[in-house]
C-alpha cells in the first residue's frame, strides 16, 4: 500500500517481531476521557457527561498527539482508543485521523450512542484497521436503559449500530450480564451471529471489576451486581467441548505457581496504558500511586525502560497471599492480579477472594480439584495439569 494522505506506510519484516528484536511500545491502550454519556450500573471507570472539572484535567489534543508521536517512534503498531465514552471528545476525529496517518491501527471501544453519518463516512475513507468494538447492554428499551440509566439511550445506540452495518464498518459486540439483561443471552446471541464480522459467540462480562478510582459508592453498587461462581460457570460451560478446548489450551502454558513475583503477565512490557490525564500505567486497572507514571513530566521511554521494569520486580509481602496465591497452581484460571489487589483492597498483595472462589470453582469442574481440595494444596499438579491437557 503506497502512503496516501492519511495512511503512513511502514514496512514491518519477519525479524521484527522475534522476541529479541520486539519494540520497546507494541500497543498501546489510551483513555480519552473518564466521562460518559451512559451511567451504566455496572461501570468501572465512567464520570458523568457533564464533569467539567475532570474535562479540565484531561489531556489536550496536542499532548495526546504528542504521545503518540512517541509511541510510534518506539516502535507502536496500534492503539486502542477507550474512556469512559471516546466519542464525547469533541476532538475524536482529528485524533482518530492523526493516529492512522501515523500508521497506527485504531481499536475503538464505543457504547456506539455517538455514531453519527460524520463518523462513519470518516471511517469509510479512512479504516480503523480493526473492528470498533460495541457494548451492548440490552436487546429492548427496558433492559437497556435499566442498565445505563440514561433516557433514549436504546434508540442511540440502535442508531449507531445500524450506521455501521448500512456503511459497512466492521465492528463486533459484547455484552455485559447483568439482573437487567442476563434473561436475554440467547436473543442477543442470536443476533451477533448475523453481524458479518462476528466469528465466534460474543463475549459476556459478569465477573466485574470494582472502580478504577476506589469509589466506595459504586464499589457497593458493583460488587450486588456481580454474578455467583456457580452462576457464572454455567454461563461459561454452555458450550462445554468449545470452553474445554479454549481452557485445555490456555491451561498449557499458563498453570503453575507464581511464587512471591506479583507481575506473572506481560502488563508493562510492550504495553501499557494512558489515562485521561496523562499517567502511563502497566495495565488499564493498575492505577496504585506507585505504580503510576506522569507522562507530563516524562517520557513512555522513561516509563518502559526505567520506571515499570522497578515495578515488576515488586514481591509480595502478605503472609496470605504467600501462604496461597503464592503455590496455587490455579494460575492460568485465576484473575488474580496486582491490579485487581488494588480495586478490591488498596494493596498489590491481599488475595481477592471472590476470583479465588471462581478459579476453584473452575478447576473442579474441569477435573483439577477435588471438592474439598484448595490449588495450594496439591503436590502432583504438574500431572493434573497434564493428564487434562493430553
Amino acid at each position: 500500500m503506497p502512503n496516501s494522505a492519511y495512511v503512513a506506510k511502514r514496512v514491518i519484516n519477519r525479524a521484527f517481531w522475534r522476541k529479541k528484536d520486539k519494540p520497546l511500545l507494541g500497543w498501546l491502550d489510551m483513555e480519552l476521557t473518564e466521562r460518559c454519556n451512559n451511567n451504566c450500573i455496572h461501570c468501572c471507570i465512567n464520570l458523568s457527561l457533564g464533569d467539567l472539572a475532570a474535562k479540565k484535567k484531561e489531556l489536550s489534543a496536542k499532548e495526546i498527539k504528542d504521545i503518540l508521536r512517541e509511541a510510534v517512534s518506539l516502535g507502536c503498531t496500534g492503539v486502542r482508543f477507550t474512556g469512559g465514552e471516546p466519542l464525547l471528545r469533541g476532538d475524536f476525529g482529528e485524533l482518530y485521523v492523526f493516529a492512522r496517518k501515523s500508521g497506527l491501527a485504531v481499536v475503538i471501544f464505543t457504547n456506539a450512542t455517538l455514531i453519527n453519518q460524520h463518523l462513519v463516512e470518516l471511517f469509510s475513507r479512512i479504516p480503523p484497521l480493526e473492528e470498533i468494538e460495541v457494548t451492548v447492554y440490552g436487546m429492548n428499551k427496558k433492559s437497556y436503559e435499566s442498565v445505563t440509566g440514561i433516557t433514549g439511550s436504546f434508540e442511540a445506540a440502535w442508531r449507531g449500530i445500524n450506521l455501521l452495518l448500512e456503511n459497512k464498518i466492521p465492528f463486533v459486540i459484547k455484552g455485559a450480564l447483568l439482573p437487567p439483561n442476563k434473561e436475554e443471552i440467547g436473543e442477543f446471541e442470536k443476533w451477533a451471529a448475523i453481524i458479518p464480522w462476528m466469528n465466534k459467540p460474543p463475549r459476556h462480562a459478569m465477573f466485574f471489576d470494582l472502580h478504577y478510582r476506589r469509589d466506595e459508592a459504586k464499589n457497593r453498587r458493583i460488587r450486588k451486581l456481580r454474578l455467583t461462581p456457580e452462576e457464572g460457570l454455567k454461563i461459561l460451560t454452555r458450550r462445554k467441548g468449545e470452553y474445554k478446548e479454549e481452557r485445555k489450551d490456555y491451561c498449557s502454558k499458563f498453570m503453575r505457581p507464581c511464587g512471591d513475583k506479583l507481575f506473572s503477565c506481560g502488563s508493562g512490557v510492550g504495553v501499557g496504558c494512558v489515562d485521561a490525564y496523562g499517567y502511563f500505567q502497566p495495565c488499564i486497572k493498575l492505577r496504585h500511586p506507585e505504580c503510576v507514571y506522569n507522562l507530563r513530566k516524562g517520557s513512555l521511554k522513561d516509563a518502559l525502560t526505567n520506571f515499570f521494569p522497578k515495578i515488576r520486580e515488586i514481591r509480595a509481602k502478605n503472609p496470605d497471599y504467600l501462604e496461597r496465591c503464592a503455590k496455587c497452581f490455579l494460575k492460568g484460571l485465576c484473575e488474580q492480579c496486582p491490579g485487581r489487589s488494588w480495586l478490591e483492597y488498596g494493596t498489590l498483595d491481599t488475595p481477592v477472594k471472590y476470583f479465588c472462589e471462581i478459579a476453584h470453582a473452575e478447576a473442579r469442574f474441569l477435573g483439577l480439584l477435588n471438592d474439598s481440595e484448595k490449588g495450594w494444596e496439591v503436590a502432583d499438579w504438574k500431572k493434573r495439569v497434564s493428564k487434562f491437557v493430553q
